[in-house]
């Protein structure tokens, strides 16, 4: 018999077996400068009893990346010491494999059946969806207030109400949430505050610091930065966090280590790219502001903005100037200049003047800001807000969110604002 076929000649294994059972790497002493990465579904141990207590939580350690894996768990981390800087007590990240599976977590994490959840008119599509189109249908129910008003949101409490929702910076109207007060209106129910700070990135705002109880991130938006890579991840105290952990590993919504990698390095240059594209985003939404054939135009820099002066005490002040985020939602018209009697209050707002059609013209009308979903990365990103972000909100919602039919959200890049200027102007220019 052939050494090949199995047989051990001076005591060597077989082909297959030599070939599964290759050498390890050498430990390494000295610090890697990159995250490694830990490209493994499994993990091996030492004997049985170790086995036994990894998986049981007596001792911490590895054993499935459905469950934990380190290189998500060090991006993770990461979020978790940008958003807990201003922090006395410990916060702790749990990693996911996109925004939505983290915003899901928290959300069957912290409701059950008859449980009650206050949300935002004004609030991303996909959160929407999973409250009306999935927890709804095991007896979740949801009020959807203005929540910039605290008394509306003080009157929506119930004595089931186990969590209430804000957006920091409300996609896509960009009103800023008083995330003091909404905190303190939660806690007196005994609810607590879970707020996705996405649009806001540790960069411009952390809510934790003004007492909110969780904040999620879609990673895939400026986290990452580059379009490239789609994560979510989820910062808050540990007991809490364990929560959202346990619905992560039933669910199976873990992040995946290369992804996780990219996710990690995207956070060295967040201060960067914040500082870059929240100054673009003042330059386009000053200019557009001034455009006759502009309706109005959502963004929190704006002095005539409604909660500006709420985003000045709230948000950062890098060396730049104030920080108010990095999208711009502009509603075109095609009828009357601005200043000449149009009402943008009211019954005007779902005419054709402001309809879809407008808005899509807009956007088809662009050269360099490019028709693409998602946001926050280096291009400048343009889409119609109705029938894209928004589209699981009927035309109710819509109105009551505040969101008109031919809104066109900007998510700005990277790029010159004089260019963006330049292009954005042209398009509106050759709507007539």
């Amino acid at each position: 018999m052939s050494a090949s076929s199995g047989s051990h000649r001076n005591g060597a294994h077989g082909e297959s077996t030599r070939a599964v059972h290759l050498p390890l790497p050498p430990p390494v002493t000295q610090r890697s400068m990159g995250l490694p990465v830990w490209r493994t579904a499994a993990f091996a141990f030492a004997d049985a009893q170790e086995y036994v207590d990894v998986l049981g939580g007596q001792r911490d350690g590895y054993s499935y990346s459905r469950l934990a894996n380190p290189t998500a768990d060090a991006f993770a981390a990461a979020v978790a010491a940008l958003e807990g800087v201003g922090l006395e007590g410990e916060v702790r990240g749990e990693a996911f494999g996109s925004g939505m599976a983290a915003i899901t977590a928290i959300l069957l994490g912290f409701t059950a059946a008859g449980a009650h959840v206050v949300a935002p008119r004004e609030m991303y599509g996909g959160t929407y969806g999973v409250l009306a189109d999935v927890l709804a249908r095991f007896g979740v129910r949801t009020d959807h207030v203005d929540t910039t008003d605290p008394a509306a949101v003080s009157a929506a409490i119930r004595p089931e109400t186990t969590l209430v929702w804000a957006e920091t910076l409300a996609n896509p109207t960009m009103t800023v949430a008083d995330l003091p007060s909404l905190a303190g209106i939660a806690h007196r129910a005994g609810a607590l505050l879970a707020v996705d700070s996405t649009f806001a990135t540790p960069a411009v705002c952390r809510p934790l610091e003004h007492g909110a109880d969780l904040v999620v991130h879609s990673a895939t938006k400026y986290i990452g930065g580059h379009s490239d890579v789609t994560g979510g991840v989820v910062v808050a105290r540990p007991e809490l966090a364990a929560t959202v952990r346990h619905v992560r590993e039933h669910t199976g919504g873990i992040l995946a280590p290369d992804e996780a990698f990219l996710l990690r390095r995207g956070l060295e240059t967040l201060p960067l790219r914040m500082a870059r594209q929240c100054a673009g985003a003042l330059t386009l939404a000053t200019a557009l502001a001034a455009h006759p054939r502009v309706a109005r135009v959502d963004y929190p820099g704006l002095p005539g903005h409604r909660d500006h002066a709420l985003a000045n005490r709230l948000f950062d002040a890098g060396p730049e100037g104030r920080r108010y985020g990095a999208v711009v939602t502009v509603t075109p018209h095609a009828g009357r200049p601005n200043g000449s009697g149009g009402d943008t209050a009211g019954g005007r707002e779902g005419g054709a003047a402001y309809g879809r059609d407008v808005g899509m013209a807009l956007v088809d009308g662009l050269r360099l800001a490019t028709v693409a979903t998602s946001l926050g990365g280096t291009h400048t990103k343009v889409g119609p807000v109705a029938g894209t972000t928004h589209r699981q909100l009927d035309p109710d919602a819509l109105t009551g969110a505040g969101i008109l039919p031919g809104a066109v959200r900007f998510s700005v890049g990277l790029e010159d604002p004089d260019d963006l200027v330049a292009d954005a102007v042209a398009a509106l220019d050759a709507l007539g």
